[in-house]
């Protein structure tokens, strides 16, 4: 069974930074892009970053200058570098694994806080 597990969420001070990993078991040939969204307490399900698996690795960014994406090919892993993180910032984060033929994976979530 192919899965999305999320690692590396935690508490910080506002200011600080985290480092999110989500790795995906799957067989990367049927991987498009892998997303991150975020959900926090009371409110919609939000979009952070998105990455293109293949090709020029295209990234996209709800927000922008803080955070930024990147992956590990051999580890079927991406990468969400936060910094300088905001109270707002507390939320879950998901990942969520995109395949060729509309499949979506979620992962299990994983809580960042940001404390002031």
């Amino acid at each position: 069974q192919v899965q999305v597990v999320e690692s590396g969420g935690g508490t910080v001070q506002a200011g600080g930074s985290l480092r999110l990993s989500c790795t995906y078991s799957g067989r990367t040939e049927s991987l498009y892009n892998m997303e991150w969204f975020r959900q926090a307490p009371g409110k919609e399900r939000e979009f952070v970053a998105r990455i293109e698996w293949h090709g020029l690795s295209t990234t996209e960014y709800s927000v922008k200058g803080r955070f930024s994406l990147f992956k590990d090919s051999a580890k079927n892993t991406v990468y969400l570098e936060m910094n300088t993180l905001k109270p707002e910032d507390t939320a879950v984060y998901y990942c969520a694994a995109n395949e060729f033929g509309g499949n979506q994976l979620w992962g299990q979530g994983i809580q960042v806080t940001v404390s002031s």
